[in-house]
């Protein structure tokens, strides 16, 4: 971060300070100018025809009235000045919390908060503006090291599996090199795939794309055609329904949303007989794609947990096909960029029902 160089300025409580005397002196001002005029208007202070001042009843008074206004204009120069500055520090003691608290954040330390005291006012709502942001940045930075700590382990399994792989072709050369190449095909695939997950986390998170207008029922159905193959050979039954359903985002994320959830809903599925119930829904305000599939009974704990990267369940873990453990988080991803909501609900009899919720776009019916 560049520092930009400023000239150094008055303190805003200095300012303050100054701005409640000279309100306070223009009103000594007033005050004395208007009981001058009073004076004045009351016959104490007079002009001859030649305009020099003559002497009436009450003129001792007003003889004594100029000395009086100095003093009082001293006093409130001096009150004011006191009076300003512990005002001000008094008004500004919100602020300088605020201040600390934020050059502690940029040492790195997110834990703390402000918590200011007292009623709702201006101050108030900026600190718990400002501890409200330091929630947040902390439970992203602890989102982003638990997900670099399990990146980093996803991808070091299948760096290793490659390397024990090449060091048994090379140091066994009667080895079969056919299955050593097949085994060593499958791990780079897995890696391969697991990057470009990755990368497509990553792309989704910072919400790098063009936003254009979509029919969320078409990814939907592009996605079920896609995957049609899969859920027979698995013997899972496929049923879509819905209606149209506009909203604005990008197609091809919403293609992998969409893709991500089907095939989800294929692999953890039951053994045979299974299935999968792609639906699409128009509301007044949003857009929904609800994936809902059989399958073994999910807990709430668990179903609360499957959108964290890498987390596939303990169920799941030792299916035939565990997965990357990164389509539920990139659905999840891709959700928030789109200013959506993803709801996991386990289903009573079995399986789970994932329900995306966008704003809706326009489009047909809109």
């Amino acid at each position: 971060m560049v520092a930009v160089a400023r000239r150094s300025g008055l303190s805003v409580r200095l300012k303050l300070t100054l701005s409640y005397t000279g309100f306070l002196m223009l009103a000594g001002v007033l005050l004395i100018g208007a009981a001058g005029f009073f004076l004045v208007s009351q016959g104490w202070l007079q002009t001859n025809e030649e305009g020099a001042w003559r002497r009436t009843p009450g003129t001792d008074m007003v003889r004594g009235f100029a000395p009086m206004a100095a003093g009082v204009m001293v006093f409130l120069l001096v009150f004011g000045l006191l009076g300003g500055w512990f005002l001000a520090g008094r008004m500004l003691a919100p602020l300088t919390r605020i201040t600390d608290a934020t050059r502690m954040a940029t040492t790195g330390s997110l834990s703390h908060r402000i918590r200011l005291p007292g009623r709702q006012d201006e101050f108030r709502e900026l600190a718990d503006a400002f501890d409200t942001m330091l929630e947040r940045l902390e439970a992203h930075l602890a989102e982003q090291r638990r997900f670099a700590a399990n990146a980093s382990h996803e991808l070091r399994t299948p760096l290793a599996v490659s390397k024990t792989l090449i060091d048994v072709a090379r140091t066994d050369p009667d080895h079969d090199s056919a299955e050593i190449i097949d085994r060593l095909h499958t791990v780079n695939t897995r890696a391969i795939d697991l990057t470009e997950a990755l990368l497509l986390l990553s792309r989704a998170d910072q919400r790098s794309f063009t936003p254009e207008h979509v029919d969320l029922s078409l990814m939907a159905e592009e996605a079920t055609e896609t995957l049609l193959p899969l859920a027979e050979k698995r013997g899972v039954t496929l049923e879509t329904s819905g209606d149209i359903t506009p909203t604005t985002g990008s197609q091809a994320l919403l293609l992998q949303l969409a893709t991500n959830l089907v095939h989800n809903a294929i692999v953890h599925n039951l053994p045979a007989h299974g299935t999968v119930w792609v639906t699409t829904g128009l509301g007044t305000r949003t857009v929904t794609l609800t994936v809902e599939n059989t399958g073994d009974l999910v807990s709430p704990e668990l179903a609360a947990t499957l959108t964290e990267p890498f987390q596939r369940g303990a169920e799941r873990l030792h299916t035939d096909h565990a997965g990357l453990g990164l389509g539920l988080a990139i659905v999840k991803t891709i959700t928030n960029a789109h200013d959506g909501t993803l709801t996991l609900t386990p289903r009573p009899e079995g399986g789970l029902r994932v329900t995306v919720e966008l704003p809706r776009g326009a489009g047909p019916g809109a």
